[in-house]
């Protein structure tokens, strides 16, 4: 059985974002895997209204979910010092239906070094944000609730699905 891997991320705001995931899902192929990406479905013609045509994308998402064995996550910094918010509730609800989870992260160190070189005008003081509050300190490169659950690998999704195609594929029978 060939396994299904979700593509979860912001690449689906890219200019070339259909593009992108026609090179994802190919990426996919190579390591004897089906991608699953967001935009496979598109928005009905029929559906015109802004709030009619998200909550539509948010049913088709939740159904690539649940057709996926396992979920490919970009957890790089998007539009700030944190990924993207929809890839993260992604991951979470892919942890609560408890499928392997595997994000990719350009560069190593913890989320406070990661963030210092990436962002550092939103850092203050060590430890600390540009407002005073805490970064976690847990020598984790994201926050723990996509770390913990997460096999996380630093590289692309290249790599990532390296990982995975060793990780996830039943050893031969001897």
């Amino acid at each position: 059985m060939t396994l299904r891997i979700y593509l979860a991320g912001p690449a689906v705001f890219r200019p070339d974002a259909i593009e992108h995931g026609e090179r994802l899902k190919a990426l996919c192929a190579e390591f004897g895997f089906i991608g699953l990406y967001p935009l496979d479905k598109q928005v009905p013609n029929e559906i015109e209204l802004p709030r009619e045509q998200a909550a539509w994308i948010y049913r088709a998402n939740l159904e690539l979910l649940g057709q996926a064995d396992a979920v490919l996550a970009d957890l790089n910094f998007f539009r700030g010092g944190e990924p993207d918010s929809g890839t993260s509730f992604e991951v979470g609800y892919a942890a609560a239906q408890g499928k392997p989870i595997y994000g990719y992260l350009d560069g190593e160190g913890s989320y406070a070094e990661r963030l210092q070189r990436q962002h550092p005008k939103l850092c203050g003081v060590s430890g600390l944000d540009c407002d005073g509050l805490q970064l976690e300190a847990f020598d984790l490169p994201v926050n723990l609730m996509l770390a913990v659950p997460a096999t996380l690998i630093c590289g692309g999704p290249r790599e990532a699905l390296q990982c995975m195609a060793k990780a996830l594929r039943p050893a031969p029978h001897a």
